[in-house]
């Protein structure tokens, strides 16, 4: 195989696939049987002499164990006993696949391996692409029904979009995240059994008590230092990753949409691709990882990633369904004077809205709340210098709604079964079709005829009694609901180009990468209490990059906890994503006001550093944590750090800073004190906490030499 500068590689003699990243290479081998097979993922080879390799494994002497060499999609035949990504069933009752490898493909940094069955009209293109500013290798599958008209139908059990193997590795750690409503993305760092720990959502939705993002290492990694690998699913549905642990030590993991027990079929002739999983590798420990990550989503997931995030103000914790034109005017003339940039009308203005019962699919204007429509609000809240957004929830219906009287047909349900009602609400099916154009039908006009700037499409639900009465494949909702939801944001995107999207679900119950890539930013969580925020933003951190982390600073004593803590801190936590308002400034004092019209306008001086800049996750002794953003050209630094709590007589001693250049100096132009680069990484700076609990402070620096 010559040297060259191609990320991706093919030497047809020896069925040897490379793909090469900045930092990394991955290494495919074409097995003796026609199955791309697993050789090498992690640091970049120092030689393009790949003779070192080592040669493909024979199956083991005794006839109880595996194939040595793991695959890259494992199919439910031959000597293979792990989780299969590959599970299908044919007319027959034959169940798998036995490949013959039927060629490449190689354009740019995507390589394309097709297989085909020996026997059964089955196809599958094995797909990855790697990207040059990047170390993310992004995988999926194209599986294709082959036959004609007479040959039947192909059930599909399991369709993975790629299966990951570790290097051998002296022990194995799993990170993931974990939670529930109004705690999501919950870190948590355990010995990996030996066993399959599946990791899953059930529920239709991404879900806020998992997601499909894990890393793997051998125990010793930590923030800055050691081999990680790590990986996430674009998937806003259902969802299933399967990590395997095996006696030998040997470690893979394989995952795609869809949870156990479902099936899909494909008629002759059709094809079901799934989506991305993505994986990267880095030396460099969690931090590098996440940051590699957010560069990721910047540049290939988010649809307009140079753009501010704006100071949002929505109102729902103000009013909840009690909204009025007057009474939301009153509220968006209070958030322009603070510096808000976007007001958003919440749940309770449209059908007969006035509680969670009622309303839901009837999205017109409540005359007795807005007798003259939407429009002179939206009018006036430009006028104030803002954008306009309305919430919407354009999958759910209540029962008492115009839209289920004249469509109870349009409900996800079984006939034979009774609907489960979760917030009073039923689940529309988005899979079948006029349902699809019933919704964009109606978003298109709501945003066009009052003028929306911005939409906060929330999902309060997840699935229940899956059914789709005539359909021939009702298990297609599962994946078909979740792409005609894409498909609505997308038309909606390109519709209306300055219109922007902000992911909800109960809070952070629908966040992943398949989301992102049509949305601008997520709701992070319904609990908006600045210590367990701390928590879920850590957590959030670790795949999504903090443009795209909506923040709120809401009243005290907040309404979930009964938390009381200090304006100034709900500010500063909330500064480290997309800094939101959300309190009633109707009882905000003068003084509160003021204070937080100046935090408005501290956060917009740093919001470049907080929303486009590499972030590192600091923790120092006392119970500080803290995150600091640093510019692309690393000139502009901007520290956020947070104390909870504090036991007396102790004190929170300096912070270091090790993302510093040791050998500059840096200049604190609000105190206009110099720092020594080394005194700052080493001995670190100090953060000037105010005393007692809830401290906190934002200390910006400057590279001045």
């Amino acid at each position: 195989m010559p040297a060259t500068s191609s990320p991706v590689r093919f030497d047809p003699a020896r069925g040897l696939a490379v793909l090469r990243t900045p930092h990394s290479v991955y290494v495919i081998r074409v097995g003796s049987d026609g199955s791309p097979r697993h050789v090498y993922w992690g640091a970049a080879l120092d030689t393009d002499d790949l003779a070192a390799l080592p040669a493909a494994h024979s199956p083991a002497d005794s006839s109880f164990e595996a194939d040595a060499d793991p695959d890259e999609l494992a199919p439910q035949s031959g000597a293979r006993f792990g989780p299969a990504g590959l599970q299908v069933r044919y007319a027959d009752g034959t169940r798998g696949a036995q490949w013959t490898f039927a060629g490449h493909d190689i354009e740019g940094g995507k390589l394309l391996l097709r297989l085909t069955d020996r026997r059964y009209p089955l196809a599958a293109e094995l797909v990855y692409r790697v990207r040059p500013d990047s170390d993310v290798i992004e995988r999926w599958v194209e599986l294709t029904h082959t036959g004609g008209d007479d040959s039947g139908p192909i059930t599909v059990d399991r369709l993975d979009s790629a299966s990951w193997t570790l290097p051998t590795l002296p022990d194995y750690r799993l990170t993931h995240l974990v939670g529930g409503w109004n705690s999501e993305f919950q870190l948590r760092r355990d010995r990996l059994p030996v066993a399959e720990t599946v990791l899953t959502s059930r529920r239709g939705l991404t879900s806020h008590h998992a997601n499909p993002w894990l890393a793997l290492d051998d125990g010793t990694a930590t923030e800055e230092h050691g081999e990680v690998w790590t990986t996430a699913l674009a998937w806003s549905g259902s969802w299933r990753v399967t990590v395997h642990r095996d006696p030998v030590g040997r470690t893979t993991w394989t995952g795609g949409f869809g949870h156990d027990g479902l099936s899909w079929t494909l008629a002759p002739g059709e094809t079901l691709r799934t989506p991305v999983f993505a994986g990267l590798y880095t030396p460099d420990g969690f931090g590098a990882a996440s940051r590699a990550w957010h560069t990721y989503v910047r540049g290939g997931v988010l649809p307009d990633p140079d753009r501010d995030r704006p100071v949002v103000y929505n109102s729902w914790e103000a009013t909840g369904f009690d909204v009025d034109h007057d009474g939301q005017l009153r509220l968006a003339e209070l958030a322009a004077g603070l510096g808000a940039e976007l007001f958003v009308l919440d749940d309770g203005w449209f059908g007969a809205r006035t509680s969670d019962r009622a309303g839901l699919g009837d999205w017109t204007p409540r005359p007795s709340a807005f007798p003259d429509g939407l429009r002179p609000l939206a009018d006036e809240v430009h006028r104030l210098g803002m954008a306009f957004g309305l919430w919407v929830e354009p999958e759910m219906v209540n029962r008492d709604s115009d839209l289920y009287r004249a469509h109870p047909d349009w409900v996800v349900h079984a006939p034979s079964r009774d609907a489960t009602e979760q917030r009073n609400q039923l689940m529309l099916n988005f899979a079948r079709p006029e349902v699809e154009a019933w919704a964009h039908h109606t978003l298109d006009r709501l945003v066009r005829e009052n003028d929306v700037d911005w939409l906060k499409w929330d999902a309060n639900r997840v699935v229940t009694e899956a059914g789709w009465p005539g359909q021939r494949d009702p298990d297609r909702l599962w994946i078909d609901h979740t792409r005609a939801v894409y498909r609505v944001m997308d038309r909606l995107r390109a519709d209306h180009p300055r219109l922007r999207i902000e992911a909800c679900a109960g809070g952070g119950g629908r966040v992943d990468l398949g989301i992102l890539a049509r949305t601008d930013q997520a709701w992070t969580s319904d609990n908006t209490d600045p210590v367990d925020r701390i928590t879920i933003q850590h957590g959030f951190s670790q795949l999504f990059p903090a443009q795209t982390m909506a923040t709120w600073v809401t009243d005290s004593p907040n309404v979930t906890t009964g938390r009381t803590t200090p304006l100034r801190f709900r500010f500063h936590v909330a500064a480290a994503g997309a800094l939101g308002l959300g309190g009633d400034l109707t009882h905000w004092s003068e003084e509160e006001l003021d204070q937080a019209a100046t935090l408005v306008a501290r956060y917009k001086e740093i919001r470049p550093l907080v929303q486009r800049g590499r972030q590192h996750r600091l923790s120092g002794p006392g119970g500080v944590t803290a995150v600091h953003y640093i510019s692309e050209d690393s000139t502009e630094h901007a520290v956020l750090a947070w104390r909870p709590t504090t036991r007396f007589g102790h004190h929170s001693p300096a912070l270091a800073l090790p993302a510093l250049d040791p050998t500059a100096r840096y200049l604190d132009p609000d105190e206009g004190t110099t720092y020594s680069g080394a005194v700052l990484t080493r001995l670190g700076i100090d953060l000037a906490l105010p005393d007692g609990d809830y401290a906190s402070s934002l200390i910006r620096l400057r590279r001045v030499g």
